[in-house]
């Protein structure tokens, strides 16, 4: 097939700007974030859940400073997978981090497909959701796809359109629910969970994947206007806006329900925080703003991830086969990304889908800054104080979920490991059969 019949966008410089860019962040954090986490980081942590919002935000803010410091160094659609390759070079450490990126990305777009599918039942009387709410999922997912067939200009023109609406609606939202709430404070009962340290640090990482959505725009490094100054622009002003919107939000529904109604209601808990405050009328809007706010993510995410796996494809770090498609590798690094989102979609829950998210996240991140302190930092004029710090929160953070999901949910810790077995001996196997010399870790690229 001839290049001007790929529809797939390419590599096109400046075709991004610095708002859209900021559209595309905001849209996978506050599509992922302030819809579905709320009930599950009530749930570990009691009524401290607003604060474990802040604290995931003190990490992030940490954790951005090697992102900034990459992109402003090396702008790349390959993003991360880019970065990692910088500070490792072509070994199985810069595929295996890039993967569990990937992998964790493409769990990110699962998880607002569900929550997607959650929220939309709030509008009707649906008996049974088990089966409905993955399928509302699977469609929404699908037509993602359709959309990232499209340009450059349309993506950008839809995540922004729906950034500003979600971003808009969800501020009304949470100044209004403050303002009618009877007091801003959270009602407890004797069934309700009680904090506790390891509760709030695994909170605390759950409440990371409300944010991991700014590294949406370091995917798209070389198409921002700009890059070596737009793409940190990009994350620091996407961060900052979801810190403002979440603890507003967080203290909004933490009026209007009790900690055991939240935890009841953790898939669809804003809806069900607008029904005492404001009435059905209320419900209507947030599960319209719910809907639109996870489509915009799902759209944002693909954007992003399927031209991270197309960029590890083209460092031959990982297997390609054509399976008879036509089209660009760009074009089938999207079949394979939206496949893979349907399968998690259709078979995992919410709880499980953040769960497997932000374990893979978490040990990417901390990869990340292991590598710019042991290889780049001189480089790229990076503080070592602050990778330390933030290599430190994470692994203390990271300790605290793992400890949790081990007392509740032990099977999701399982597949986890699982998971990244199988990444690992399969990338060791790729490389080695390619005759790949690179397998050392010593090894690193600059």
């Amino acid at each position: 097939m001839s290049k001007s019949m790929d529809r797939t966008p390419q590599y096109k410089q400046n075709s991004l700007s610095l708002v859209g860019a900021i559209a595309l962040g905001t849209g996978v954090m506050i599509g992922a974030g302030i819809f579905a986490l709320t009930g599950q980081m009530a749930e570990m942590t009691g009524k401290l859940f607003p604060l474990a919002f802040l604290s995931s935000a003190l990490i992030v803010a940490f954790s951005a400073y090697s992102y900034v410091k990459m992109s402003n160094a090396y702008p790349s659609a390959g993003g991360i997978g880019m970065y990692l390759q910088k500070a490792y070079g072509p070994t199985l450490p810069t595929a295996f981090h890039a993967l569990l990126m990937y992998f964790s990305m493409v769990i990110a777009q699962s998880f607002l497909a569900r929550t997607f599918g959650s929220y939309t039942l709030e509008l009707f009387d649906a008996g049974d959701r088990s089966l409905l709410v993955p399928s509302l999922g699977v469609a929404l997912l699908l037509t993602a796809f359709l959309i990232n067939l499209a340009a450059n200009k349309l993506i950008q023109g839809v995540a922004s359109v729906l950034g500003f609406i979600k971003i808009g609606g969800i501020i009304l939202f949470g100044v209004v629910g403050v303002i009618v709430a009877d007091s801003v404070g959270m009602k407890t009962s004797a069934s309700a969970p009680e904090a506790s340290f390891t509760g709030f640090l695994g909170a605390t990482a759950l409440g990371i994947l409300a944010f991991k959505g700014f590294t949406t725009i370091t995917n798209s490094g070389s198409e921002i206007k700009d890059p070596h100054k737009n793409v940190g622009r990009a994350i620091m002003i996407s961060i900052s806006l979801c810190v403002v919107i979440y603890a507003l939000v967080g203290f909004a529904v933490a009026s209007n329900l009790s900690l055991t109604e939240i935890i009841e209601t953790q898939d669809y808990s804003l809806a069900a925080a607008a029904r005492p405050a404001l009435g059905e009328a209320a419900v209507w809007f947030t599960v319209i703003l719910a809907m639109l706010a996870t489509a915009g993510g799902i759209i944002a995410s693909i954007f992003a991830v399927s031209r991270m796996l197309a960029m590890l494809t083209e460092m031959k770090l990982v297997p390609h086969r054509h399976f008879h498609m036509p089209g660009s590798i760009q074009k089938h690094t999207l079949v394979y990304t939206v496949v893979l989102g349907l399968v998690l979609t259709a078979f995992f829950d919410l709880s499980r889908i953040a769960a497997l998210g932000i374990i893979f996240y978490l040990i990417m991140d901390i990869g990340i800054h292991w590598g710019v302190f042991r290889h780049l930092r001189k480089e790229i004029d990076a503080n070592a104080s602050i990778l330390v710090v933030a290599i430190l929160l994470d692994v203390i953070v990271l300790a605290g979920f793992l400890w949790v999901k081990a007392t509740t949910d032990p099977l999701v810790l399982i597949v986890a490991a699982v998971m990244m077995v199988v990444i690992f001996l399969a990338e060791r196997l790729f490389l080695f059969s390619k005759g790949s010399h690179s397998l050392s870790d010593n090894t690193h690229s600059h």
